[in-house]
């Protein structure tokens, strides 16, 4: 599965950049020790933190530049934590929160803003329902895998080779409110394919038909509306099994019945995973699960192995007696509920791959669609006015500072 590399005609479609002009870059932790595949885990190195005294305490927390236990922070938005210093921290847990930390692998982040460098709370504030993140991966020429990914969970935003791109939320304002679209995108859509077209319309075209470059994402327009819908429908069904199920409310499932199982419990402490294209199955030690199709395991992101990624975020060693050594004593169960559902979302993903690849090449070469950006411009919708580049306003919203005061917006 190559990704589709730019040329002359994909040179003229507009990018992605200028039609949704609001983006972050990717949050910057700072420290691994605050995110786990298990909330359970969270809990527990939060504990051990905040028995922690002095010296100690300063040395499992990994002070950074940004952030030590003396750093006097705001709490998140949206997020009831204590913002006394961390070296005073002697509370209960907060609750941790599900987080796209790389590609297709959600885990949990504690949402302490004076554990986090680079938070970027403008993205906090218009987390949630029926809030979709499209996270642009760096470019990297003829690297496997999609350009662009969609998220419903918190993306960290980070590529597996670790080159950044950005998060482009769907939506500007909590609800669902003020499409982060050019101004006057959508009714000028409307008009050119005859037919209403909203917010998660664009989106999934876009899913269908994007295409990387130098440059950044470029989504060509075709100039018809048979091509509008059919990318339309694709980019639909694309996006709900990338999101798990966010639109349909279904969770994804492979066709005719089929599903992974277990078929040999994986083991305590698995240290390998390989992948036997005869049986189809995916090994794990002496733990096998199938049937796991081979688009499944050949499902690759900036070149990466999704399937190999999500089980070293699992399995790497971590220096003794750091809070990142602080784990499950075994593989839990949900670990392998959660990989059946990624196998099952790769495989359809992986199967697709082909039809979308195909399909993006056409809408690049349809009639039309390299005057994309050109008939954007005369419109007057293109470039983007600057404030579209920038977070909406939220002057009525309390967010409490460092030391529990107060701070308007």
């Amino acid at each position: 599965m190559r990704g589709v590399t730019d040329d002359a005609r994909p040179q003229d479609a507009p990018l992605l950049d200028e039609l949704m002009p609001w983006s972050v870059a990717p949050l910057r932790l700072g420290r691994s020790w605050i995110v786990a595949p298990d909330a359970r885990t969270l809990r527990t190195r939060w504990d051990r933190l905040v028995a922690a005294e002095g010296a100690e305490r300063e040395a499992l927390f990994r002070p950074s530049r940004a952030r030590t236990p003396a750093s006097a922070v705001a709490a998140l938005p949206g997020r009831r934590t204590g913002t006394v210093r961390f070296a005073r921290e002697a509370g209960p847990c907060p609750a941790p929160v599900r987080v796209a930390h790389g590609p297709f692998d959600e885990q949990w982040l504690l949402p302490d803003h004076r554990l986090i460098d680079t938070a970027r709370p403008e993205l906090w504030r218009v987390a949630g329902e029926p809030q979709l993140f499209a996270v642009e991966q760096g470019y990297a020429p003829g690297a496997a895998g999609p350009a662009l990914l969609v998220t419903a969970a918190l993306p960290e935003g980070r590529s597996p080779a670790g080159r950044p791109g950005r998060i482009r939320p769907l939506f500007r304002r909590p609800g669902g409110r003020e499409p982060n679209l050019a101004p006057g995108l959508l009714d000028f859509l409307g008009e050119r394919y005859g037919r209403e077209v909203d917010a998660r319309d664009w989106l999934a075209w876009t899913v269908a038909a994007v295409r990387p470059s130098p440059a950044g994402c470029r989504v060509p327009l075709p100039a018809g509306p048979e091509a509008w819908a059919a990318g339309v429908a694709l980019g639909r069904d694309l996006l709900d099994v990338q999101a798990r199920g966010a639109l349909s409310g279904t969770k994804p499932r492979l066709p005719g019945g089929r599903r992974p199982y277990v078929r040999a419990a994986v083991p305590a402490r698995p240290t390998t995973m390989a992948y036997d294209s005869g049986d189809g199955a995916l090994v794990l030690d002496g733990g096998r699960i199938s049937p796991v199709p081979a688009e499944a395991w050949e499902f690759r992101v900036g070149g990466a192995r999704v399937l190999e990624q999500w089980f070293a975020h699992r399995t790497a060693p971590a220096e003794p007696g750091s809070l990142e050594a602080i784990g499950p004593a075994a593989w839990p169960q949900e670990w392998t509920s959660e990989l059946l559902d990624l196998i099952t979302v790769l495989a359809l993903l992986g199967a697709r791959e082909p039809e979308r690849a195909a399909f993006a090449a056409r809408a690049a070469g349809t009639p039309g669609a390299a005057e994309g950006a050109r008939a954007l411009r005369a419109a007057g919708i293109l470039p983007p006015p600057a404030r579209a580049r920038r977070p909406a306003s939220v002057l009525d919203h309390r967010e409490e500072g460092p030391e529990g005061q107060f701070m308007l917006l």
